[in-house]
């Protein structure tokens, strides 16, 4: 089955083209209510660390590379990363949502990069 991840912001409406929509932030987005903001997982699990998170916060303008080589490294060792996979397995769209403004360094970005990259079998 091929299998489409995308990202969206999560003030930006819900469409029925997002198919399964995953929430990845640690926070709760502001300004959103529970009422108006559609997702079907928030996986809390998955999203950097507060450490990193803050980490970033603090260096975002000059450490985006350094970011996504901490967090993939989170990742890997996560096992809500392997739950996530197979929670999307079967999934033919899935848009992961995000509450950063900025929409070229965030966390679903990597996510996503990770997720639909090919898995390295050159290593044992």
């Amino acid at each position: 089955m091929s299998q489409t991840i995308n990202i969206k912001r999560a003030y930006e409406p819900a469409s029925p083209e997002d198919g399964f929509r995953i929430y990845v932030d640690r926070l709760w987005p502001r300004g959103l209510s529970h009422e108006t903001f559609h997702y079907d997982l928030w996986d809390k699990d998955v999203a950097p660390s507060t450490e990193l998170r803050q980490w970033f916060h603090e260096n975002q303008s000059t450490e985006w590379t350094e970011f996504e080589q901490r967090y993939k490294n989170e990742l890997i060792h996560n096992p809500a990363y392997n739950t996530l996979k197979n929670t999307i397995a079967d999934k033919a769209v899935v848009t992961l949502l995000y509450s950063s403004h900025d929409t070229e360094h965030n966390n679903a970005l990597v996510l996503q990069t990770l997720l639909t990259s090919k898995p390295d079998t050159s290593k044992t």
